[in-house]
């Protein structure tokens, strides 16, 4: 806040009463404080707080808790969040005891409660869902617990330890966070916390039945080839879903390689050609799509001839190698031939002679190789034929086109979004800075709360564009009707609430400000559009 004069007060709101709005809409101050309790003494409920962190968390700075003052400093909190509110309010450990009561009530019981009436409110269509992973890298020393107390009945934290890291950081601790989302617009439905060694393998199947069992949802749920195991399958047999066909198992192997080009039928979808085969893989009747993609097959042709040109390069320089070696007789050369091979994968070592002679430096007898090279004709041609194919597999037997289930599978990227914008620095989570696992687990679930809020701003946003046939500009000047929320966000900064003798306006809302507001919700424009 800032003070000009004695009657003049100049206070920053931006594009925080975007997001504001949006949680207003929901209801999520409301359903936390449902939750939780409201008691009497204190300032600031439950559910304030956590508008206060999703504010933070999308307000474009990443501050640790105990910056929150800092960070509300020059906000408006009095017109974000209600009367008497002040920036010194949101202290660490107020905002701490309502991470602790959060997590010892349930984080998936609230996270649940919230994106359920988000989705009712909205109309968001669930008729897919996609399920993924990935590891957020931390940094430091986190208790573990080892075992639950059959006296304690509050839940286990995950551990936080060093696994497999989908970011590329095996130096770090890590944790992983299971997310399902929406077909429709990325929103978020499910998120859940894993240990940091945990295997997607082994966890994937249960996510889905723990989720199906919490929610009365008749959804086909979208994974990538971690959930395919015979195990998984049966785990989720009464479920419906598309996944990919990992490459590892033989039958897989065998259409890839074998299916011939005539056999394959175009697609709906530009450079896609499919086959549709059944299956009963795990004893679970499916069906399986083998996908050949014109672009990923020239890009898988271009690497394989990348491939054997270096092959090549190493196996000339073996032949190089072996055919000056002094052998002490046959079986010598025989040894190491079977072990130099096993260096090259398309081409062939081929022995032409063995000369007896002698070594005059040592007077002894010594055998000498002659070899060639020979290229590995007909393993190259299997390649070459395998180059551009994948599989997917589905129980739907019927209504679904290899169209129709490629289009879905292609839309996991929407999970691939959340991710980034999880490990977005902006976004308050490229550095997590709790110590303590139940901390950090909560602190995910706000963050899984404040993708929420932005998925279903982008999605709300978009869908008011194209339904009146409008655009807003984007980074360079052009009418668009997908622009990302962040760029709105930017758009929005320099926005202020000025209070001059006690009357409040609004200051920096100009025409393209205002025009955009008229493709949010009310609630947004109701902090920007003062009446009376």
């Amino acid at each position: 806040m800032s003070q000009l004069a004695n009657n003049i007060e100049v206070q920053t709101i931006n594009h925080l009463g975007i997001i504001a709005g949006i949680i207003d809409e929901i209801g999520i101050v409301e359903i936390i404080n449902e939750q939780l309790g409201i008691k009497s003494q204190e300032k600031l409920s439950c559910g304030i707080i956590v508008k206060s962190i999703i504010l933070n968390a999308m307000g474009f700075v990443s501050r640790p808790l105990y910056l929150f003052p800092q960070f509300f400093n020059d906000k408006a909190t009095e017109h974000l969040f209600g009367e008497g509110i002040l920036p010194e309010d949101f202290n660490d450990d107020r905002i701490g005891r309502v991470l602790d009561k959060l997590y010892k009530f349930g984080l998936n019981k609230i996270f649940l409660a919230i994106t359920l009436k988000a989705c009712q409110i909205y109309g968001i269509d669930r008729t897919y869902s996609h399920l993924d992973s990935s590891s957020i890298s931390v940094e430091g020393d986190y208790l573990i617990c080892e075992r639950e107390n059959e006296e304690n009945l509050e839940p286990i934290p995950i551990k936080i330890v060093r696994g497999h890291s989908k970011d590329k950081r095996p130096d770090l601790k890590q944790f992983l966070i299971n997310l399902i989302v929406s077909g429709d617009g990325g929103v978020p439905l499910f998120l859940s916390c894993g240990n940091g060694n945990d295997s997607d393998k082994a966890k994937f199947a249960t996510i889905l039945s723990d989720f199906k069992k919490q929610v009365n949802l008749d959804s086909i749920f979208v994974a990538d080839s971690a959930l395919y195991t015979a195990e998984n399958l049966l785990t989720i047999k009464n479920l419906k879903w598309i996944t990919r066909v990992p490459l590892s198992i033989k039958a897989a192997q065998l259409y890839v390689r074998d299916l011939t080009d005539s056999q394959f039928v175009e697609t709906d979808i530009e450079g896609y050609k499919a086959v549709e085969k059944e299956s009963n893989y795990g004893g679970i009747k499916q069906k399986w799509i083998i996908i050949e993609s014109a672009s990923r097959k020239e890009s898988d042709l271009k690497q394989l001839s990348k491939k054997i040109a270096k092959d090549e390069e190493k196996a000339s320089c073996l032949v190089n190698s072996l055919s000056k070696k002094n052998y002490e007789n046959r079986t010598e050369i025989k040894a190491v031939f079977q072990c130099e091979q096993k260096k090259i994968k398309y081409h062939n070592l081929v022995l032409k002679d063995v000369e007896k002679t002698t070594d005059k430096k040592r007077n002894q007898t010594v055998y000498k190789a002659s070899l060639t090279l020979e290229k590995q004709t007909k393993k190259i041609e299997e390649e070459k034929k395998k180059a551009g194919r994948f599989i997917l597999a589905t129980n739907v037997l019927k209504d679904l086109s290899p169209s129709e289930i490629l289009t879905r599978y292609k839309g996991q990227k929407s999970c691939e979004g959340g991710f980034r914008f999880f490990k977005d620095p902006l976004f308050f989570a490229d550095s997590v800075f709790l110590k303590y696992p139940s901390r950090i687990e909560t602190m995910a679930m706000l963050m899984g709360l404040s993708l929420l809020v932005y998925s279903i701003g982008q999605r709300q946003l978009r869908a008011n564009l194209k339904q009146n046939n409008a655009g807003v500009k984007n980074q360079l000047g052009k009418l668009t009707d997908k622009p990302t929320l962040r760029w709105i966000f930017q758009c929005f900064q320099g926005i202020h609430v000025v209070v001059l003798n006690g009357v409040k306006q609004i200051v920096n809302l100009t025409d393209s400000r205002v025009e955009t507001l008229n493709y949010f919700p009310k609630y947004c424009q109701k902090y920007y559009i003062l009446s009376g």
